[in-house]
């Protein structure tokens, strides 16, 4: 089962940050994503630098190249934003990690969340339940790829598209549907993107075929600019 919320904004409006409530009938996350353009400035990135924990600080230095680090810090900056609207505080809290490096906090169980980026735009995810996000710039789709790395039926559905733009446009879905569920199972790179399917319905609707558990797992998807963004909710 899935769902879709399409918030597609042009470039000259979009704001530097922003959050976007998702929902999908009685389950609900928060998007926050910032544009890293900002950090381009050395004031405006040495200032949210130095706002976050050490722990993210090593995570940011350990990238060679400025876009790298930059979209590292705005991860951060998000992950910071969306624990303090919970009453955590970045600086002072406790991380753990799974099996396979996904992290999670410990001392607030209840409290869910997820990070990825892509170009120019950090992204983190919130929920009360296991929760996996990933956004991708829109850019031309690898068939090749989708050939060696999606379902039959997956790639099948791709090439049903005859508009390169459409056609990059669902590359795109597919892929970021398929990683936000690799990662809301933390599973990491131990599952192969070929061990389950999403299926994408005439109505929109979205499903995912898989043997890995017995949960269910519903889809939100959010556009931003050529950005696209799927959060994947475990709804056991």
């Amino acid at each position: 089962m899935g769902g879709k919320n399409h918030g597609v904004m042009c470039k000259d409006s979009v704001e530097n940050f922003g959050i976007v409530p998702l929902t999908m009938g009685e389950y609900r996350a928060e998007l926050y994503w910032m544009h890293t353009e900002i950090l381009e400035d050395k004031t405006q990135f040495d200032h949210a630098y130095h706002s976050l924990s050490s722990r993210r600080q090593k995570k940011v230095d350990a990238f060679l190249y400025a876009k790298d680090k930059k979209l590292s810090l705005g991860a951060g900056l998000m992950l910071r934003k969306g624990l303090a609207a919970r009453g955590i505080q970045e600086r002072e809290a406790v991380f753990a990690y799974g099996e396979n490096g996904k992290p999670y906090l410990p001392e607030y169980p209840e409290v869910h969340f997820n990070l990825s980026h892509s170009g120019q735009i950090a992204a983190a995810v919130f929920a009360d339940c296991e929760v996996g996000c990933d956004v991708e710039l829109v850019e031309r789709a690898d068939m090749d790829l989708a050939r060696r790395f999606f379902s039959q039926k997956e790639y099948q559905y791709l090439t049903g598209f005859m508009d390169e733009r459409q056609r990059n446009q669902a590359f795109y879905r597919l892929w970021t549907l398929k990683e936000s569920f690799v990662k809301a199972i933390g599973a990491g790179l131990m599952l192969p993107l070929d061990a389950f399917e999403i299926l994408v319905k005439e109505d929109g609707q979205i499903a995912v075929c898989q043997s890995v558990d017995t949960a269910s797992y519903r889809f939100l998807e959010y556009c931003i600019l050529e950005y696209q963004i799927s959060v994947c909710l475990r709804t056991v």
